[in-house]
């Protein structure tokens, strides 16, 4: 017995010392927070740190990057392997892989130039991810608004005060010291032309800001701070919106995933809107938020990555162009690979649920002791933005006598237990909603922005959306197919639902999910 104990506290002294290195080999290697992709300059790196004026006083304080939560429909983002053009993957994954180097990191130490600058070019968007390191903003050469206010105090504001124009010096990149301090651009316009095109977008910013970078001798890199942690720029266009902030998420999340941060990035807003709600989601997601009016003078990145615009996603270019992509689960396409099949939007679903906090590992509905809950997303009157008059467009204008007969047809439903939820989503907050989503058997509503959501739904959810004759659009019909889940529509003449159609769809939709 004696013998017996021994072996076992030797067993459990060596799993306790080889679980100390583990650690200690781990933090070791995590210590840094330069990123991933230049592994053959981070000696570089270290030595051009004492050459640039970075002092305790200077340095940002962001000591904390969000880890990557575990997510069930998480896939490897490779940068090499190609994906098939108009592939799936190239669609809503990993198409970003050709690479254009624009400023190489300098082999030659003595050279001590610290910037660099790249670009991962998709063929299947016409889009670039563009990356790089020792870049210089300065916001008092950003012409826009400052950003971030309370939307009551800038009512009546014009876009275009919002959006930002770049003057000359906005952009700066450390050129190291043999370059001449005369004006240089970083790009040209050929090169715009071909990886950052203007498509349908009348006002591309990403691109501008861009093309307004100019390549600088490291002594003119002066920086009241410095930023070593990997930073995202984003400008948003229809930043009130649901459905286009949805695009803005998904794109800066891809944008990320592609740079292959080890940590969810920090964040900063290149525009000059005022605060809204679906801020709630971008500080779930993301490290930190800031806007860049909102620093006190120039800031310099250690690592900067811009993200694409929105109308450059699958989520927007999928309403003119067909992307025949259907939802399958991340472990079937592991086995199976299957250029029209994604998981995706499941996996950027379970994304914006893990960020809330909510656990993520379910991949059904388990019917609860309290019933099924059917979820009515309903479209109600609020102040979106400083151009808003406060009213929202009816999209049905009987919804409150559909709401009601489905309210009575629930309360005397016998077969099963259901509970009609009623989603006040403009009075609930974001949260709130995603929690109402991931709770929901079937969820019901008039077209809108509201509905984006389902990208977060369980993957057994059923959809029925309500569409009047002025709003056939395929928006929802789409995220449905491309996360894999049960659609159904009623198409209406006008903009008034019969609400004895509406139950008689729902009926047979509760019996198909056995109630």
């Amino acid at each position: 017995m004696n013998k017996r104990n021994l072996l076992l506290l030797k067993i459990l002294l060596f799993l306790f010392a080889l679980n100390s290195l583990s650690l200690c080999l781990y933090f070791t290697s995590h210590s840094r927070t330069l990123t991933p992709s230049q592994t053959d300059t981070q000696a570089r790196h270290s030595l051009s740190l004492n050459r640039l004026p970075l002092t305790d006083q200077n340095r940002h304080p962001y000591r904390y990057s969000k880890p990557w939560p575990i997510l069930p429909s998480y896939l490897p983002w490779s940068q090499t392997t190609q994906a098939p053009f108009r592939s799936c993957e190239a669609y809503f994954g990993n198409g970003f892989t050709n690479r254009v180097d624009l400023l190489k990191p300098k082999k030659d130490l003595s050279l001590n130039r610290m910037g660099w600058f790249k670009c991962w070019f998709s063929e299947t968007l016409r889009s670039s991810v563009c990356e790089g390191g020792g870049l210089r903003m300065d916001p008092d050469k950003i012409k826009m608004s400052r950003g971030g206010e309370i939307l009551e105090e800038v009512i009546g504001r014009g876009e275009e005060e919002e959006l930002p124009e770049f003057q000359t010096g906005a952009f700066q990149i450390d050129g190291g010291d043999g370059i001449s301090g005369e004006d240089q651009r970083l790009v040209t316009q050929e090169f715009l032309d071909e990886y950052v095109p203007h498509g349908e977008i009348e006002k591309h910013t990403m691109r501008e800001l861009i093309g307004s970078v100019r390549i600088v001798p490291t002594t003119e890199l002066q920086c009241n701070e410095w930023i070593e942690e990997p930073t995202l720029l984003v400008t948003r266009f229809e930043y009130a919106n649901l459905f286009h902030t949805f695009t803005d998420w998904y794109s800066a999340y891809v944008a990320s995933r592609v740079t292959g941060l080890p940590n969810r990035p920090h964040l900063v807003f290149v525009d000059g809107h005022c605060r809204a709600s679906l801020e709630e989601t971008w500080e779930a997601l993301f490290s930190s938020l800031r806007y860049a009016k909102n620093f006190s003078g120039p800031v310099c990145f250690r690592h900067l990555i811009l993200s694409p615009l929105g109308y450059e996603t699958p989520l927007f270019k999928g309403l003119n162009e067909d992307i025949n992509c259907h939802g399958a689960s991340a472990p079937d396409l592991w086995q199976h690979p299957d250029d029209q099949k994604t998981a995706r939007l499941s996996e950027f679903g379970e994304m914006i649920k893990a960020a809330f906090g909510f656990p993520v590992h379910r991949h059904r509905i388990e019917k609860p002791a309290s019933g099924h809950n059917v979820l009515f997303v309903r479209r109600e009157d609020y102040l979106a933005h400083p151009r808003h008059h406060g009213k929202v467009e009816s999209r049905l204008s009987n919804e409150q006598e559909v709401f009601d007969a489905l309210k009575s047809w629930v309360s005397n439903h016998k077969e099963c237990k259901i509970n009609l939820v009623n989603g006040l989503f403009a009075h609930m907050s974001m949260k709130e909603q995603v929690r109402a989503i991931q709770d929901a058997s079937v969820i019901i509503g008039a077209h809108g922005a509201g509905l984006t959501h389902i990208v977060s739904a369980m993957p057994k959810t059923v959809i029925l959306e309500i569409i009047s004759s002025q709003y056939r659009r395929p928006h929802f019909a789409l995220i449905a197919r491309w996360k894999g889940l049960e659609y159904h529509a009623i198409n209406l003449e006008g903009s008034f639902a019969s609400p004895p159609v509406v139950i008689d769809k729902l009926n047979n939709i509760m019996g198909s999910l056995g109630c």
